[in-house]
């Protein structure tokens, strides 16, 4: 596909302003969103809510991130309460991650908030177009993922 010039600038010129917007709201957003969660808990704990207990590996994988990288945040997660660690039972060398009772009211708590942000910032919006602006944002962040040569989607409701 080939867009134009003019196009073009402006896609780039909207996303610039729709990061510079995130960035600004940055640390008081995040503290309103995820409260005592680290910033990176979500990626970590919605696939363990969507899929069940994991190893650290297939936690790592559908982060995008090292597995030492998802080991320290596992840890992290773990001492704050979010996550529970238990042996393996097919392999006693390994540990399976799961989520606590702590982590599902984190989650929670975050799309409650999430939610509410939305409605705010849709309340002049249709339902056709806040349903075509989802299907258009999700086609753009698997674009931006495949340009970037990220080929696997990242938790539901990432970031």
């Amino acid at each position: 596909m080939h867009l134009t010039r003019e196009t073009s600038e402006r896609l780039t010129a909207g996303v610039a302003r729709l990061v510079r917007s995130i960035k600004h709201l940055g640390p008081r957003a995040a503290a309103d969103l995820y409260g005592d969660l680290p910033s990176f808990g979500w990626a970590l704990l919605v696939p363990l809510e969507q899929d069940g207990d994991q190893r650290c590996s297939a936690l790592a994988d559908r982060a995008g991130v090292d597995v030492s990288v998802a080991s320290r945040q596992v840890a992290a997660l773990q001492r704050a309460g979010y996550v529970e660690r238990r042996p393996d039972p097919l392999d006693g060398r390994a540990s399976l991650i799961s989520l606590s009772a702590a982590g599902s009211a984190a989650l929670a708590h975050t799309r409650r908030v999430r939610g509410r942000w939305a409605v705010e910032a849709l309340a002049d919006w249709t339902e056709a177009e806040a349903q075509e602006f989802d299907r258009l944002l999700e086609k753009f962040a698997d674009g931006l993922g495949r340009a970037g040569g990220r080929t696997h989607r990242s938790p539901a409701g990432a970031g």
